[in-house]
């Protein structure tokens, strides 16, 4: 046991608040498991509540008006627009804290934030964006980012961005496809002690966007810019605009465009909608994380990543934001913990493995810094093991929720997480989020409890996406989500669900582990060996041809890979796991392939593995490393057909 809720949890906590506000209109609970199935049982009555309490949008008397999957439709007439809702919260003291590895650090409060939305939206006017236009950010996660994502949204007009870590082609695979009027850019910024130079990444992408006809460059750091025909960013907001102006659109008008990893194939572009994410976005940051006015919301993310979606909607609630770009374990892996005490954030968001290689360098942030704000740390980004959770929760501090989530991009939020009337144990999620009928599916089809199974979602949820860029008649997306149980959205994760409602996520289903018909899971393998000191990153893949189980590891401080080594990894995997888990092959490589989100990259590996040409399964720009895919490469010829070792 990590953490257990006050015991006036029910009371204080702002879910407690909305339990209390349903009892008065006649609907009680008797635990969070009921109240739960009737969120889920009476969608429409639970969203039409929610939606009343929060005071989000319009009034309509019906929030779901058919529950068909996909093709839902929520609040039927009804008019939203998520900048409105992100700026109608006074917010005491600043409501959006930057801090950067490239320039001072600079607060805005909610005042200064809408006026700069209304100058920038002015801006956006006069360059002719109109409802429906695209506007492309290639930024850091800066307030200039979140300024410009509001004043789109605020016309009606769709919001995209990628990092600036992003190449060309990653960049171009992305907003091709929906070809934005504008563009909104740095020429370089800093990570950690390296200065990143995009110029010429800058005019390659501009010249592969055929339908641009404007570029705006916000100095970041200050390069002089030769090209007569870019804007800069002062003068994009040039001329003031009134505040608080914002056009109304239906429920599903398009928000913005996230994509999919693209690390096996184009990424899909994914539509979602103004209604959905106010609705769940408020829903998960006010219900789950317990946020409001006097707290200060962080996630570690690059604008390239869902999680800065989700942490700009921290303001839907009223909390302050704080924002961060740079090199997280710059000038060491305390920095984000040094930034949670200087800024005071009391809830501190990072990834799960983040916090694992907090817990191997043996940090202790709680002992040497004033974390008292803090009450809450995020992880998501894969499953949080039970010792980096277990760290996490003696590391923070006494009486420091640890909240693992996990979700997508897809839906841009989390299915299962945490609650601030639940306790939390290790290596698992407290519970499956309200309205969000979670449940794990045999292969027949069949509901499962304690044992694991398919992570499929039964019933509408409003962020669903609106649908695929470009996919008119919808097939893609019936063939993304819903081409293994019709009707039912597919996420490709396993997932184990157990009585009190507990889950835990085993990793991608559609990177099976299958060993004479047993399915394993790939976060099991990686979480046994997190305890060996030698290790410093692991991925697994099965091979069918030759029933192959192959596990590639890097050792730590440019180690060797001795036989030793190999035989302790098989003992380990044995007594943690079982026999089966043991791998028929292990090999050392140089580093693990992970996306720019932190992800392992384990079906494009594993169709690597087979023969597959890299070129066509895998876009290396979508790598951190975009060199660790190499040795995989080169590995590939050995692995087919080769007796284990």
């Amino acid at each position: 046991m990590l953490w257990t809720p006050s015991s006036d949890a029910w009371r204080t906590s702002r879910l407690g608040c909305f339990v209390r506000w349903l009892g008065d209109r006649g609907l009680t609970f008797s635990d969070y498991q009921s109240l739960w199935r009737w969120s889920v049982n009476d969608l429409s009555g639970f969203w039409s509540a929610f939606r009343e309490y929060a005071d989000l949008g319009d009034a309509p008397e019906l929030a779901l008006a058919s529950n068909s999957m996909p093709g839902a439709s929520w609040f039927p007439g009804s008019e939203w627009n998520y900048a409105a809702e992100a700026l109608r919260h006074d917010i005491g003291g600043p409501a959006v804290v930057s801090r950067s590895q490239t320039r001072e650090g600079l607060e805005l409060t909610m005042p200064q934030l809408r006026e700069q939305v209304a100058a920038c939206r002015a801006g956006l006017i006069r360059l002719g964006i109109r409802r429906g236009d695209r506007v492309a950010a290639y930024l850091p996660n800066i307030p200039e980012a979140l300024i410009a994502l509001l004043a789109t949204v605020s016309l009606g007009a769709i919001w995209t961005s990628a990092a600036p870590e992003f190449g060309v082609r990653a960049v171009v695979d992305r907003f091709g496809q929906i070809g934005p009027t504008v563009l909104i850019a740095v020429e370089g910024y800093r990570y950690g002690d390296r200065r990143i130079d995009r110029r010429r990444h800058l005019t390659d992408i501009r010249r592969q966007l055929p339908g641009l006809r404007h570029t705006v460059i916000v100095p970041y750091p200050d390069v002089d810019t030769v090209d007569p025909g870019i804007l800069t960013w002062d003068e994009l907001l040039s001329e003031p605009g009134p505040v608080g102006v914002h056009e109304a659109v239906p429920f599903d008008h398009p928000l913005y465009v996230l994509y999919s990893s693209g690390t096996t194939g184009r990424p899909k572009a994914i539509v979602h909608g103004h209604g959905g994410i106010i609705c769940e976005h408020a829903k998960v940051l006010m219900l789950h994380h317990d946020l409001g006015p006097a707290d200060r919301f962080f996630w570690f993310s690059t604008t390239g990543w869902m999680m800065w979606n989700y942490l700009v909607s921290g303001l839907l609630v009223g909390a302050g934001i704080v924002l961060f770009d740079g090199d997280p374990a710059y000038p060491g892996p305390m920095t984000l913990w040094q930034l949670a005490a200087d800024t005071g954030i009391s809830f501190l968001g990072l990834s799960a493995s983040f916090i694992d290689a907090c817990r191997r360098a043996g940090l202790a942030p709680g002992r040497s810094l004033d974390l008292s704000r803090l009450r809450a740390v995020g992880s998501t980004g894969s499953p949080l093991s039970a010792p980096a959770a277990t760290w996490a929760a003696r590391a923070a501090g006494p009486g420091v929720q640890i909240s693992s989530i996990s979700g997508g991009t897809d839906v841009c939020t989390a299915f299962v997480g945490t609650s601030p009337v639940l306790p939390v144990r290790a290596g698992e999620m407290s519970c499956r989020h309200l309205g969000v009928k979670v449940e794990a599916w045999s292969e027949a089809g069949e509901p499962l409890i304690g044992q694991r199974g398919e992570l499929v979602v039964t019933a509408p949820m409003p962020s669903m996406p609106v649908g695929l860029w470009g996919d008119t008649d919808g097939r893609r997306m019936a063939a993304a989500y819903y081409a293994q149980y019709p009707g039912v959205w597919t996420h490709g994760d396993w997932i184990t669900i157990y009585e009190d409602g507990s889950c835990i996520i085993s990793g991608r289903s559609d990177a099976t582990l299958n060993r004479a018909g047993i399915r394993l899971g790939s976060a099991e393998i990686y979480e046994a060996l997190e305890e060996m000191p030698e290790l410093e990153d692991t991925l697994v893949v099965h091979l069918e041809d030759g029933d192959q189980l192959v596990l590639f590891v890097v050792v730590k401080a440019d180690g060797h890979l001795t036989d030793d080594l190999r035989a302790g990894i098989r003992e380990v995997l044995r007594r943690a796991l079982s026999p089966r888990h043991a791998p028929d092959r292990i090999e050392q490589v140089r580093a693990i392939p992970r996306t720019l989100s932190g992800k392992r990259v384990e079906v494009p590996v594993k169709r690597i593995l087979q023969g597959a040409d890299p070129e066509t399964v895998l876009d290396r720009s979508s790598l951190r490393d975009p060199s660790s895919i190499d040795e995989f490469v080169r590995l590939a010829p050995q692995l087919v057909r080769v007796q284990p070792r």
